[in-house]
């Protein structure tokens, strides 16, 4: 049989897969993966959106197995993973027009010790934004949350996978997207060393507890390598530890009126750009530090401090640049945070390619 090497997104190992598997298992960390499929399977998914959603599970010959320290890079015997056949979601995506395309993702984790009260009241607030004031067509910006009633759009891995895949789907040069993410985020070890401090950074999933978190590394396969020269991402992370979260080569550190550009390339790692375009983040925060949810944006409402500032800043100066964005974001945040936390956090910007961030101006 056929075979084909895939990474797991939970801990970074190596599956080795049968060539037909659009996810896995990993037999160490027991997270479930998926992988980016072709045109032709994504074709073979929404092409018949009435069909009931089914999952086969079908086990993989004992000979596959998750390779990483200690095991090789070889098919051995003893291995439980398994893969799933393609999935057929019961929403079609929406249609593209304008080159505009926005995916919303909000996360409160309700029931839990850890549950977030700002998250959807963010996704609200950038949804207008973007669709009452800066043109995107409703239609083209999709929500996940766990305020909506179609089982595909709550905030699952497997959905927020998926969502990103459309996002990036047959990106065209001129196109606009936007990925908005807020949430609970987290940091875990850098696998395949492709990262400075050792750490890959994550986003939390409502079920990462049982799937596992996203990691950065797959963030960045499927949203900013795809994107072909004259196309344009913008992120905006609303999260702990997500100061490189899209893996992007390029952080902006900024003191002032007085910047500079350092480099997360490793010249042993894979690939971290774009084909082309130009991929920017707007992260609530470096990779060590947390984040922070607030009432003083709306006087009542919670939401997160980073999603406030950024939205506070383009509303109140149309025509800013990344450095004077980034810069007002970092003047209203400590004004926003809660009287009784002690936390530090600083905005950050991270860019697939430098500029001058003082004479680019910021278009969505």
């Amino acid at each position: 049989m056929t075979s084909r090497v895939e990474r797991c997104g939970g801990c970074g190992r190596q599956l080795w897969l049968p060539r037909q598997a659009v996810a896995a298992r990993c037999h160490a960390c027991r997270s479930v993966t998926s992988f980016p499929s072709s045109s032709q399977r994504w074709a073979q998914v929404y092409g018949s959106v009435s069909q009931p959603h089914h999952n086969v599970v079908t086990t993989v010959p004992s000979n596959y197995v998750a390779a990483g320290p200690g095991n090789g890079k070889y098919p051995r015997q003893g291995c439980n993973n398994y893969y799933i056949d393609q999935p057929r979601p019961a929403w079609a995506p929406p249609p593209v027009y304008g080159r505009k395309k926005a995916l919303l993702c909000g996360v409160t984790y309700n029931d839990t010790n850890y549950m977030l009260t700002g998250s959807i009241n963010d996704v609200k607030s950038m949804w207008f934004l973007l669709v009452r004031m800066l043109g995107f067509p409703s239609d083209c910006v999709v929500i996940l949350t766990e305020e909506e009633k179609n089982p595909y759009r709550i905030p699952t891995k497997q959905n927020i996978r998926t969502a990103m895949r459309w996002l990036a789907q047959d990106c065209q040069p001129g196109d606009s997207l936007v990925f908005h993410y807020s949430g609970h985020g987290s940091r875990q070890k850098d696998y395949n060393k492709d990262e400075l401090d050792g750490f890959d950074e994550t986003i939390c999933p409502l079920d990462h507890e049982t799937e596992g978190p996203i990691i950065d590394d797959e963030i960045n396969a499927t949203i900013v390598r795809p994107l072909p020269r004259g196309a344009k991402l913008h992120a905006i992370i609303d999260s702990c530890y997500s100061g490189t979260v899209l893996d992007l080569p390029f952080v902006c550190k900024i003191n002032g009126e007085e910047y500079k550009w350092e480099d997360q390339r490793i010249p042993t790692a894979c690939y971290k750009g774009t084909s082309g375009g130009i991929a920017l983040s707007f992260s609530a925060c470096s990779d060590n530090q947390t984040s922070a949810s607030t009432s003083a944006f709306s006087g009542k409402d919670v939401t997160g401090v980073m999603t406030s500032s950024f939205i506070q800043a383009v509303k109140n100066e149309p025509c800013l640049t990344y450095g004077r964005l980034l810069a007002a974001m970092g003047d209203a945040i400590p004004s926003l945070m809660p009287n009784d936390t002690d936390v530090i956090q600083e905005p950050q910007l991270s860019a697939s390619e430098t500029f001058d961030i003082f004479t680019k101006q910021f278009i969505l």
